[in-house]
């Protein structure tokens, strides 16, 4: 690990108040996952202030909440207690048995109804003594940490400004044992914890933070010092070639997460990076993949230990790992559930979802699964970590994951449980991938924005590939890069259909709703109707559907867990329009299409269905084109006039918008229609002769 530069600007810093320097200080901290992980660690400050019920100044801890996460912690993150009702606890402690009891005690001592969840960790901060303390989880200093000869390293690299305490589970209890430590030897900088990380600290926030830099700068040193020669036992097999490996992941993913989401739909996140390579192509692999991880924010993010799937780069085995594949999934859960069996307690929560989270595939890479694909992505980081970690740890010494019923211990805690319990409800649509063509379109982009809102992924697919660019950036800024990215393609190519699933494939781990939004419009008499007219509306309208059916068609199959498909139709697929020939033709043929996929799918739980709107103008690229002119010729009206005509030709004497539509969309995308294959929705503002029955 590379040597960490002090970031503190002191000038920014002297005007802020002091819980406004605790959140700098904070910030700086979680920005750099060297010094601790997403959601990791905790930072604090004991902070004079006036007491709202006497008006006399007393002394206050602010802490970070539960659930909070470092870098992007703001002040209503934090948890601010009475610190003397804090000391008091320790009165009421009636031994490690009764630890738990002691967190129920916490909302007591809350300071001005703040109603941020104090974590397990403030225990250690309020009994520490130090008016600034940071609590991190550094991979150079885990790595000390986790090691057989942990202590004597500690005590050879920091020569007593560092105290060492084996591993404890966080607790009421552990906080008893650093003060003591603290006491026993003074003028710690900080104490290890036996397979967990530091904590540290300062009287200035200043001094704090630098004091954590500069400690875990002194471990990477001489980690760097003592590290040469081969990592893990060195090289077992070839890393595979860039172009192969997202073939490899391209074929697996939808497989892998067909096989965990029976219960409840995940999403994959890939990751080849040199570190992960390193350690899926190396003679430890297995060895170390077993211990598990030592780090509590680890091991919880990635559960009890990875399943590496037997691949051999050499042989090129594939084939074999893919018919074999549901036998290690079925052996993966059968040993979750012995671990489980083994390890509980009368009172422990019922057991979880036995799948793994994380898969390593020797010259591959590392596959996430999460519900949700931001949790799936920084799961990989946890155990990107874990690989840093043991990777020091066996350079020194040897790796030493958390004992099995401690694993457990931490795993079914029944204060994590209650965290789990406080986190929202999920979306409708969390743990779904979606495919939108035409994305860059209003009515396939109204699409995306509701599938996002309601938590699904979504690929946006677009052969214009300024406006889907435009398009990707927007939804980007309001729903971030894990849940939403692009593909420019061509529908009418079927090269291209086939390379944009896959991309969805290496990017979401498959497919779960199809919405098929990619459209042209044309308009002429029938005697001048070319040929090239013609033949542009069923390539992209009739023979586009039907490439993006089949080619999702496979991966669902693959997955076997059933998925939706909608296809955007019109009106005009069931009425006849005038001068309109070969797109009224093309939109009959999709929505037959679609009837015909119905049939076909529904054994496999694969849903089709069409929505069939009508004169949807705001936002239309097809509206903005030749077609307006047309059709407005063709009702012999002006084309500033036709949204009115059609406003008054409707029953309801209503526009219809892209986001009518998109609800549409959104029924039939979502298991709100779970019952409901091969029907139509016309979204017309109704339109006699388009009544289906």
């Amino acid at each position: 690990m590379s040597i960490i530069i002090n970031q503190w600007d002191a000038e920014l810093a002297k005007n802020l108040s002091e819980s406004d320097t605790l959140k700098y200080r904070s910030n700086l901290l979680g920005a750099d996952l060297r010094i601790t992980n997403f959601g990791g660690g905790n930072t604090s400050a004991k902070i004079l202030q006036g007491d709202p019920l006497t008006g006399e100044p007393t002394e206050v801890l602010w802490v970070k909440g539960s659930g909070g996460d470092l870098g992007t912690i703001e002040l209503n993150g934090f948890a601010s207690l009475y610190q003397d009702k804090l000391l008091q606890l320790k009165g009421r402690y009636r031994g490690l048995e009764h630890e738990e009891e002691m967190v129920g005690l916490l909302p007591l001592c809350t300071f001005n109804n703040n109603s941020r969840a104090a974590s397990i960790d403030t225990f250690l901060h309020a009994f520490l003594p130090h008016q600034h303390i940071d609590h991190t989880h550094p991979d150079d200093l885990i790595a000390i940490a986790a090691c057989t000869d942990s202590e004597a390293i500690t005590k050879e690299i920091f020569i007593g400004e560092l105290g060492w305490v084996p591993w404890q589970r966080p607790g009421f209890e552990l906080g008893l044992t650093l003060e003591a430590i603290d006491r026993q030897q003074p003028g710690l900088k900080g104490i290890i914890m036996g397979g967990h990380g530091l904590i540290s600290w300062a009287d200035s926030a200043e001094a704090c933070y630098s004091n954590t830099v500069e400690l875990i700068n002194r471990a990477t040193a001489w980690l760097n010092r003592k590290t040469t020669g081969e990592n893990f036992a060195g090289k077992a097999v070839e890393t595979v070639s860039a172009g192969k490996r997202a073939r490899i992941v391209e074929k697996l993913m939808p497989l892998v997460r067909g096989a965990i989401s029976k219960d409840s739909h995940k999403v994959g996140h890939f990751e080849d990076s040199d570190s992960v390579l390193e350690f899926v192509c190396s003679n430890d692999l297995r060895r170390l993949a077993a211990l598990g991880t030592s780090c509590p924010d680890h091991f919880l993010r990635t559960k009890i230990c990875p399943l590496v799937i037997p691949y051999r780069p050499a042989e090129d085995n594939l084939n074999a790992v893919i018919a074999g594949l549901e036998a290690e999934f079925e052996a993966y859960r059968c040993g979750y559930a012995g671990y489980y069996q083994r390890c509980r307690h009368p009172d422990s929560p019922a057991m979880r979802d036995p799948n793994p989270v994380i898969f390593l595939i020797p010259g591959v890479g590392m596959l996430s699964f999460a519900a949700d694909r931001t949790t799936a992505r920084i799961a990989a980081e946890f155990y990107n970590n874990a690989i840093n970690v043991m990777r020091g740890a066996e350079a020194i010494s040897q790796y030493e994951g958390l004992a099995e019923q401690e694993a457990f211990n931490v795993e079914y805690w029944l204060l994590e449980e209650a965290k789990l319990q406080r986190m929202p409800a999920s979306r409708p649509l969390q743990g779904r991938v979606a495919y939108v063509t035409g994305a860059a379109g209003a009515i396939g982009r109204a699409s995306a924005e509701l599938l996002l809102a309601d938590g699904a992924c979504v690929m946006l697919v677009d052969r214009d590939e300024s406006a889907l660019g435009e398009t990707l950036s927007s939804l980007q800024s309001d729903w971030g890069n894990d849940h939403v990215s692009a593909c420019v393609a061509d529908l009418t190519q079927e090269a291209d259909v086939i390379a944009s699933f896959r991309v969805s494939c290496r990017q979401f781990s498959g497919i779960d709703i199809v919405i098929a939004s990619a459209g042209i419009a044309t308009s002429a008499p029938l005697t001048a109707t070319s040929l090239e007219m013609w033949q542009q509306n069923q390539d992209i309208l009739s023979t586009g559907y039907f490439l993006v059916g089949r080619e999702a068609f496979k991966i669902l199959e693959q997955q076997n867990i059933g998925g939706s498909i909608v296809f955007i139709a019109s009106k005009n697929a069931l009425v006849a329009s005038k001068n309109a020939a070969a797109y009224c033709t093309a939109k009959a043929a999709e929505l037959h299409l679609a009837r015909c996929m119905a049939l076909e799918g529904a054994e496999s739980g694969i849903r089709v269905n069409s929505v069939n709107p009508d004169a949807v103008l705001q936002g239309s690229k097809i509206w903005n084109s030749e077609w307006r002119k047309e059709r407005a010729d063709a009702y012999q009206v002006e084309s500033v006039e036709l949204e009115e005509h059609y406003r008054q030709r409707s029953l309801l004497k209503q526009s219809v918008l892209p986001v009518d539509v998109a609800k549409a969309v959104l029924f039939f995308a979502s298991d709100v229609s779970a019952k409901s294959t091969g029907n139509i929705l016309n979204v017309d503002a109704g339109n006699a002769e388009a009544f289906t029955r």
